[in-house]
């Protein structure tokens, strides 16, 4: 998904994985990001931001990630 932040003047990359997070995610995502920087963002906005929404978190990928806008969140299907 593709979102604006009107408050803080930002697109925001949202992905949502099935999956336990993986190496591959974080890459993918930066790649939207780095598309929607290049090809979207105007130049008086923000960097783009990246949410990876994952079923089970893995905080050892995230933790060596380099790119601050880049946020992992969990969640549970009930």
């Amino acid at each position: 998904m593709l979102l604006f932040n009107i408050k803080d003047n930002h697109y925001t990359v949202v992905e949502l994985k099935t999956t336990e997070l993986k190496k591959k995610h974080i890459g993918q995502i930066e790649t939207y990001m780095n598309y929607v920087d290049t090809h979207i963002k105007e130049i008086n906005q923000n960097p783009t931001i990246g949410i990876i929404i994952c079923k089970k978190g893995n905080k050892f990928i995230m933790k060596y990630v380099t790119n601050k806008n880049i946020v992992d969140r969990e969640y549970e299907l009930i």
